[in-house]
């Protein structure tokens, strides 16, 4: 576990909202105060394809960090990638089996993010699965085009992109489904953890010749921002590849071994450059989702690009890359939530969780203010729902079913 936590009780509102991504690899939870102000995110790893017992142990590290998400009258918004993984036959039953457990454990004002259907019981959120599975990204998308009307957000988180364009106030995504999204260019798949290295070249540059690369799960890309020293060791969460320590030699050698070598084979200093080719090929492969993207929507010739997930770092690269503005997808959040320095002291002197021990922390320092800066936007689906939730809770005219969202996806 590890994020930024409020230790003053300010979630024991009722109308305080707990807002979840409940992912393949992680869960994200964000909390919104009465006031609709983020007072405190977190993450746990969660191998979801290695059982239910793992969500099931995250829930009870949620209720202990947040007493009040157990209780009864607690307000829980949703949204959902972990239908996906193999632990289920297909997303029809991981939906349903993650709306039950969930409904389950959080209670009766558990509400599913749908899209443009809004927010469903666990109930309806299986009898409409296709609109709850995989909306993590409309759901962030939703809110930030409440934000900036123009723009492209990308979110680049442990294992996937989002590039998901923003016209007029109004998310323009031309996919809806991760199948179509992998068409469109808005899905690409690609994280800066958990991307084994296989997957992002078959061919690299090294010491000046083009070598094969070992189609072997010897590396991922945790493995690369370790080395360019971009990785905040708590965003790296899972086992390494080879279940090794996660620090500069190992990945080192884990690196080696894709073309077929020893960590002794190169100086530290030259398996550092090898790991900015790796960058680069990662980057141009998001780089081509982008162009693809771009394409499409020619009224964001000149839009930003809104930076979220923990790979974000790549996202001011891209930004560079093509002369446009970036815009941090915490800083939007601070902008439009933090409205006193109550609330901001609460994520800046929250408690956070140690490193892992494994971690080579050396190449980068991060302030405390930082800090809650990473969880905001590398938790940008939970607290996307929890902000669209509050919204929709100071709209709502009775109908307690289906909270307000904010604007639906425009077919473009």
């Amino acid at each position: 576990m590890s994020g930024s936590r409020d230790g003053n009780g300010a979630t024991d509102t009722p109308r305080a909202v707990f807002g979840w991504d409940v992912g393949g690899a992680h869960v994200k939870v964000s909390v919104v105060d009465a006031a609709g102000a983020l007072v405190d995110v977190a993450q746990w790893a969660c191998p979801l394809w290695q059982g239910l017992v793992h969500l099931e142990r995250v829930i009870d590290e949620v209720f202990a960090r947040w007493p009040a998400a157990g209780v009864p009258r607690s307000h829980h918004a949703v949204t959902m990638t972990g239908e996906m993984v193999d632990l289920f036959a297909d997303r029809e039953q991981g939906v349903l089996v993650l709306a039950r457990t969930l409904a389950a454990r959080l209670g009766a004002n558990a509400r599913f993010f749908a899209g443009k259907r809004g927010w469903l019981r666990d109930e309806d959120a299986v009898a409409q699965w296709r609109a709850v599975a995989s909306a993590n990204w409309l759901a962030t998308s939703q809110w930030v085009a409440t934000q900036v009307p123009n723009a492209l957000l990308i979110d680049i988180g442990s294992t996937t992109t989002d590039i998901v364009p923003i016209v007029d106030g109004h998310v323009a995504a031309r996919g809806s489904s991760d199948a179509a999204r992998l068409v469109t260019g808005e899905l690409v798949y690609q994280g800066v953890v958990r991307t084994p290295l296989c997957g992002i070249a078959h061919r690299i540059a090294f010491r000046g010749a083009t070598t094969g690369v070992m189609n072997e799960w010897f590396a991922t890309s945790a493995d690369i921002y370790r080395l360019t020293g971009e990785l905040w060791p708590p965003h790296d969460q899972h086992a390494s590849a080879d279940n090794g320590p996660k620090n500069i030699d190992a990945s080192c050698e884990r690196l080696a071994r894709m073309i077929g070598r020893d960590a002794v084979d190169a100086s530290v200093d030259e398996w550092r450059a090898f790991a900015q080719t790796w960058r680069l090929e990662q980057l141009r492969m998001i780089g081509e989702g982008l162009a693809q993207v771009c394409a499409a929507h020619p009224a964001l010739a000149d839009a930003p690009l809104v930076g979220a997930g923990c790979g974000r770092f790549l996202v001011v690269a891209l930004a560079c890359e093509t002369a446009r503005a970036y815009v941090d997808f915490s800083e939007l959040v601070r902008d439009a939530t933090l409205s006193s320095a109550h609330t901001e002291a609460h994520l800046d002197d929250g408690a956070h969780a140690p490193a892992d021990p494994d971690a080579d922390v050396r190449a980068q320092t991060h302030t405390p203010s930082h800090e809650p800066n990473e969880w905001i936007a590398t938790c940008a689906p939970s607290v996307a729902v929890a902000l669209l939730t509050a919204m929709g809770e100071t709209r709502r005219d009775g109908d307690s079913k289906h909270a307000a969202c904010a604007e639906p996806v425009r077919a473009v």
